[in-house]
């Protein structure tokens, strides 16, 4: 099937199997592969990647069903060589170890702040909570996302 998307802020068209699910789409037609495919199971987060203004789990999409939609990953956050506000806060605050759920976590938290620009830090654990990291005991993401609250 074909399918067409703006990915990153460029329109992406390609073939696809009925069954591909975006995350597979992104990571091996696109080559962006920031969004990880961690559990395959929709419970970690590590794909979560952004559908037309909302966070979403990609290993729990079809490609197809992103046809039309406007796709951010981590790989389109930076702009012009500065890092998002958010990915400053986690390397200021050490809001990463093994680094493997930090796109889905920082995925997870643009959305959040997008929703509620200044969260207190049970907003942010919440806003977080579909997200699995196994290595800093969150304090530090925690952090992370405040300091990139009070940036905006």
């Amino acid at each position: 099937m074909q399918v067409s998307m703006t990915v990153n802020g460029k329109r992406r068209s390609a073939n696809v199997e009925p069954r591909m699910l975006l995350v597979h789409f992104l990571r091996e037609q696109l080559l962006l592969t920031g969004a990880h495919v961690g559990c395959d199971t929709s419970q970690c987060g590590a794909c979560t990647v952004i559908i037309d203004g909302r966070s979403a789990k990609s290993c729990t999409l079809f490609a197809v069903q992103a046809d039309g939609s406007e796709v951010t990953t981590i790989e389109g956050l930076a702009v012009d060589g500065r890092l998002h506000p958010v990915q400053e806060g986690f390397w200021d605050q050490h809001g990463l170890q093994c680094g493997y759920c930090t796109p889905g976590m920082i995925m997870s938290a643009v959305n959040l702040l997008n929703d509620t620009p200044r969260p207190t830090d049970q907003q942010i654990r919440e806003g977080i909570s579909g997200n699995f990291c196994r290595c800093t005991g969150y304090q530090h993401i925690v952090n992370a996302i405040r300091q990139a609250s009070a940036q905006r």
